[in-house]
């Protein structure tokens, strides 16, 4: 970590998290820590490439992509300029009945990257908010259709879908939920796709874990009846939990599964979408059509909010007659500032080989952190593209995990800020069993590889040496 004087403060080492400490309520935060003064706000003031720096001048490398989202890297003046020619020309204007150049010219790229006849793109300016899009349409078209029954969603154990009420209810972290209940009814959970948590029986076999996975898919809609199942809601790979592909044929057997029960499948891009898993959309690397993709983070790099829905024309169908509308929208969906972004970011992808860069540095990536196994406290090295989770253990042989006052110890206690002090930003989370996770700009290569294993094995080495 380097401490660079040009950025840090004139105006003395804690104004600025003083402020945040008294006025900015944190997303996800315990602020606790602040109020007794055991922690300090940490305040990022810039970045550049991949790397950010805050306020005290130090500098680290942002291996989560700010959070799964800064595609592109810190610091593209390309990007920032076009959303200010956007403002100068037309800062706002709705897509409620009316459109502008911007929206439409978006539409029709991201018409372009989606595969089969997913031509309809809905904008939002989050992926919760596309996701609870998803939801209500897929209601609504199964009511227009002559089916008013089929309702109901399935979604994976441990999956993060968003925080509004209706993606909540899909989400399926129980802590991410109990203190906002009752949420809205039909939710069903089936088992997520973790094999290095397998039952027994498949735990040497991929392909038949991925196959009991999806057959739970298909007993949950047996079970709630098919004739009241709308939807199946799953991440091409999984975020929470630490980073879980699919294993060999689950996503198709999946969609044979959807198809034979006149079920959506949904696959919820908001993070796998834009380059993270090696294309613009994560499911066109796994061979499978969805009825409807809902995406967002990495769609402008960060560099402006955005999210869609994308879904396919048979959806978009009953709405092309009568009187029929959907009622929904956001106020700055399709925002033109955005959108214009939007628009430079997909350019960028494009003029730099975004895409391929991933493609060819994938393994790479994998390569470097699965050094990290000769570590005792690292269980498995899993994930995708530039989308990776380290999930880690008290015991390797056993495959035992630490229990919830272990966890906290270890991860909020130590593994938090110990990455960070070393000069790596990137998250330790605990939903589902304890993982380091790591999504770094997609512009990274092995030097920055590298730098993300040092730190990750000195700051590993010492959390085995304290337990």
């Amino acid at each position: 970590m380097t401490t660079d004087p040009q950025y840090v403060t004139e105006s003395g080492d804690d104004r600025l998290a003083q402020a945040a400490q008294r006025h900015l309520w944190m997303h996800f935060t315990r602020h606790s820590i602040y109020e007794t003064g055991e922690g300090h706000v940490p305040v990022i003031v810039r970045g550049e490439g991949p790397y950010i720096w805050d306020d005290q001048g130090r500098r680290y490398l942002d291996g989560l992509a700010g959070l799964f989202v800064v595609q592109a890297g810190h610091g593209r003046k390309e990007l920032a300029a076009a959303g200010a020619r956007q403002g100068e020309e037309l800062a706002f204007f709705p897509v409620w009945s009316y459109a502008h150049p911007r929206a439409i010219e978006l539409a029709e790229r991201l018409a372009h990257y989606a595969p089969g006849d997913l031509n309809r793109v809905f904008f939002t300016t989050g992926g919760g908010e596309a996701v609870e899009s998803a939801w209500k349409l897929a209601k609504q078209y199964f009511k227009l259709t002559g089916k008013p029954m089929k309702h109901k969603v399935i979604s994976r154990t441990i999956a993060y879908h968003g925080t509004p009420h209706g993606a909540l209810s899909i989400t399926g972290l129980t802590t991410a939920k109990e203190y906002f209940e009752p949420l809205v009814p039909s939710g069903i959970k089936v088992p997520n796709t973790n094999f290095y948590r397998a039952p027994e029986e498949y735990r040497y076999d991929e392909k038949a874990f991925g196959l009991w996975a999806a057959e739970r898919i298909r007993e949950a809609i047996e079970f709630e009846g098919a004739n009241t199942v709308a939807a199946v809601f799953l991440e091409p790979v999984q975020n929470s939990g630490g980073c879980i592909p699919p294993p060999p044929g689950y996503l198709e057997r999946v969609r044979e599964i959807c198809d034979e029960n006149d079920v959506l499948l949904v696959a919820d891009e908001t993070i796998t979408a834009f380059g993270r898993i090696g294309d613009i959309f994560a499911i066109k690397r796994f061979g499978v059509q969805p009825d409807i993709i809902t995406c967002a983070k990495g769609m402008t790099s960060g560099y402006a909010p955005a999210g869609a829905m994308i879904a396919s024309e048979r959806l978009f169908e009953p709405f092309k007659h009568g009187k029929t509308s959907f009622l929904h929208g956001y106020t700055w969906g399709g925002h033109p500032v955005s959108s214009a972004v939007a628009l430079a970011n997909l350019d960028l992808f494009e003029r730099e080989g975004i895409i391929e860069h991933v493609r060819d540095n994938e393994g790479a990536f994998r390569r470097t952190l699965e050094k990290l196994y000769d570590l005792p406290i690292v269980g498995d090295v899993r994930g995708a593209g530039f989308f990776y989770g380290i999930e880690l253990v008290k015991d390797k042989e056993t495959r035992e995990t630490f229990d919830d006052d272990e966890s906290e110890r270890l991860l909020r206690g130590f593994l938090d800020k110990a990455l960070f002090d070393n000069g790596l930003y990137c998250r330790a989370d605990d939903r589902g069993d304890p993982v380091v996770q790591l999504a770094p700009p997609l512009i990274c290569d092995q030097s920055h590889f590298d730098e993300m294993e040092q730190i990750l094995r000195h700051v590993l080495t010492e959390a085995w040496a304290r337990l």
